[in-house]
């Protein structure tokens, strides 16, 4: 059963995954997380788009668009957020060497540099490179935006009830284990 659970995600990103073209998220935690820290605090979660820090050059030139299109969705429902997606955590890596990291860099749309400043920030603890399985819900839920869910924390309980989700995976089985496999192999150094 999914609880009403979200990961905060650069909307962008959260295209990102809902399309297939990656399957990792780099968390590292928000400023306001209560434990200074990023846990995996559920299995299963809603990804819940957010707007609030993401920039063009921030990420690739291919994902630049994506930003600008994802303010203007937002935009054009204010008051709102659509939540399109869940993802089941296939394996959660710790990443602390910026060599690690640099081997990741084709498998996500962020640039090498903002990747780095990721790894770098709150030095004594690691990257956590989350594999995700994502399944796209069959409508999207869309909850009130609430001051609770603003704010640089990555985890939110969501208020309002979500429909259970029904949903269809983005990837095939197939393609899946082999994009985790690219991960592991991106990783290992192989």
């Amino acid at each position: 059963m999914l609880q009403d659970i979200a990961l905060r995600e650069w909307a962008v990103a959260v295209d990102a995954l809902e399309s297939g073209r990656q399957i990792i998220v780099l968390r590292k935690g928000g400023i306001a997380e209560e434990t200074k820290e990023f846990r995996l605090e559920s299995p299963r979660f809603y990804l819940f788009p957010s707007y609030e820090h993401q920039r063009p050059e921030l990420v690739k030139p291919e994902a630049r668009g994506g930003v600008g299109a994802s303010i203007a969705e937002a935009e054009s429902h204010p008051g709102e957020v659509r939540i399109g997606s869940y993802a089941e955590v296939a394996e959660d890596i710790e990443v602390t060497d910026s060599e690690t990291l640099a081997r990741l860099s084709g498998l996500h749309i962020w640039t090498d540099e903002y990747a780095e400043e990721r790894l770098k920030w709150k030095k004594t603890k690691p990257l956590h490179v989350l594999l995700l399985r994502m399944y796209k819900l069959e409508e999207p839920a869309v909850v009130a935006m609430k001051s609770s869910y603003g704010g640089c924390k990555s985890w939110l309980a969501l208020e309002d009830e979500v429909p259970v989700p029904k949903g269809m995976a983005v990837l095939g089985d197939e393609e899946f284990a082999e994009r985790v496999a690219a991960v592991k192999r991106a990783i290992a150094g192989k």
